[in-house]
């Protein structure tokens, strides 16, 4: 079985379900079937082989689920970018792929034109969103006849994500037609989905998030509503007029929906399955989603682009922000964290000690190495397990909970701080917005912890947000914060992984408290 096969399957099942909803075009799994069938023909007659790589820089639009299925048809590696990349990160990428064709987002054209420039490349490129030639309306309309293909065996690279890494270049990420099969199977089992979920998709098609949510709507003939400019107010009233069962969104969306204050009015009654990955959800915020939501499921979903699922937990309103046990597919380990040496998959630490969580390679849902990265492979990959750079620890009953990442441990005074644990009791008070817990030099600590808030109106100030940290039985007195600077936001990536290093650098925007009472 290929992921083509998957498509195949769900339109003989129930051709006339309704597989998507694009604004006013709701289409069946018949006609899905149909135009994916076309715009396969028109890739085949360009000439491209199997193994190729099809450049993708669009929203999440309809075109662009077109554009993947074809890609699974012919074997092809569908390859996402993020279409707000600058003209330099995406000229970077074009090369490293060695894309064959790209399409891309009409008024992005400048863009993609100044990549290709410093590329120095010259491939066929595909405007989505506007009409003439070279559009995405023209390329589909060339009505070439899909010819016969090699079967695509299960082995084969079936896209490549790039991950947006912290710091350096990104990387490759190629998944096979097993990963991504494996991967979509072992979430509808902890999710517990069904045939016929309704969901919005949110999350990017070129995060594996957004990926997972298209392959498990499509695998259970599901219907999968299309947001391609997210807009809260937006989501909430599609979630209430499609009848959506399940959401499966960041922390930052989720905190978007429960904040507005006319979620009281939508009939919500039809979601009964939520979930979130990509980023913590503090205790606060996962109090009101069981809150405004009441769900009969809420998933914790820990993992990454390059395994998909370390681990899941379902029991949230026991033990919010846990991470839970490992997937269904997944063995998992926590070991020594030391940044500064090799450390080996057989240095286990015990219950409730700090270390980072490895996983083995040997599951379905792994990838096997990055693209041309082997200086790469070699930091994260070792006697067959990958090394996420995650600290988490072990508790008595055996769930994990995740406390930041390795490069995010704060050592001030001699003592190893983590970030997440200062955060989720800063969160609970109710003149925080947000918070981020970051070392910044200090010539007697060496780090000090420094709190970044963004703070609700009206704001509280440092010494009762100490206060507040004192009073609390939660964290021990020395990690709490020595300094607090308030900011207007958090920087973010565009999937809402915070980047601590730019408040590191002194990236932000100070609060500035007569600038809101102007307003």
């Amino acid at each position: 079985m290929n992921l083509a096969a998957y498509l195949t399957n769900a339109v003989r099942r129930f051709p006339d379900a309704l597989a998507l909803v694009d604004g006013q075009v709701r289409w069946s799994y018949r006609t899905l079937y149909a135009e994916c069938s076309a715009v396969a023909a028109s890739l085949q007659a360009t000439g491209l082989q199997a193994g190729d790589h099809v450049l993708v820089l669009l929203k999440n639009r309809r075109e662009n689920i077109v554009i993947y299925w074809a890609c699974q048809m012919l074997g092809l590696i569908y390859t996402p970018l993020n279409f707000r990349m600058l003209s330099g990160e995406i000229a970077y990428c074009l090369t490293d792929a060695q894309a064959r064709i790209v399409f891309f987002e009409a008024n992005n054209r400048a863009v993609l034109e100044e990549a290709l420039r410093q590329a120095q490349v010259t491939i066929r490129a595909v405007a989505v969103g506007e009409s003439g030639p070279d559009t995405f309306e023209d390329f589909r309309q060339t009505r070439a006849t899909l010819r016969p293909v090699a079967p695509v065996s299960y082995e084969a690279t079936a896209i490549m994500l790039y991950t947006s890494g912290t710091t350096g270049r990104p990387k490759g990420v190629p998944r096979s037609h097993l990963n991504e099969i494996s991967a979509a199977e072992a979430h509808i089992i902890q999710n517990s989905y069904t045939l016929f979920e309704r969901t919005i998709g949110v999350m990017p098609f070129y995060h594996t998030m957004g990926m997972r949510t298209l392959l498990t709507t499509t695998f259970l003939n599901g219907m999968l509503v299309l947001l391609p400019d997210y807009e809260a107010t937006e989501a909430l009233a599609l979630i209430a007029s499609e009848r959506i069962t399940n959401l499966y969104l960041v922390p930052t969306l989720f905190y978007d929906l429960v904040h507005l204050p006319e979620i009281e009015r939508y009939d919500l009654h039809t979601l009964t399955k939520i979930g979130y990955a990509g980023a913590p959800m503090n205790s606060t915020l996962t109090r009101a989603c069981f809150e405004r939501f009441q769900p009969q499921l809420f998933v914790n979903h820990f993992g990454s682009s390059e395994v998909y699922t370390f681990t899941i937990c379902s029991w949230l309103d026991r033990k919010p922000t846990c991470a839970g046990r490992p997937g269904f597919h997944e063995s998992v380990r926590i070991v020594t964290a030391d940044p500064t040496r090799m450390v080996q998959p057989d240095e286990e630490v015990g219950i409730d000690t700090p270390g980072e969580v490895i996983v083995a390679l040997s599951s379905p849902e792994a990838f096997q190495g990055y693209w041309h990265r082997p200086d790469a492979d070699a930091r994260a990959i070792r006697q067959g397990w990958y090394f996420t750079g995650d600290v988490g620890l072990w508790d008595e009953e055996g769930d994990l909970w995740v406390q930041g990442r390795v490069d995010d441990m704060l050592i001030s005074g001699g003592e190893n701080i983590h970030p997440l644990e200062i955060e989720d009791v800063l969160a609970q008070h109710p003149g925080v917005r947000e918070v981020a817990i970051v070392g910044l030099p200090d010539e007697r600590w060496g780090q000090v912890v420094t709190a970044f808030v963004v703070p609700a109106l009206p704001p509280p100030t440092a010494a009762e947000l100490d206060a507040f940290c004192l009073a609390s039985t939660q964290l021990a007195h020395f990690k709490r914060p020595r300094r607090y600077i308030f900011v207007n936001a958090l920087p973010k990536s565009p999937v809402g992984k915070l980047l601590r290093r730019k408040l590191v650098a002194g990236e932000y925007d100070l609060f500035l408290p007569s600038q809101h009472l102007e307003q």
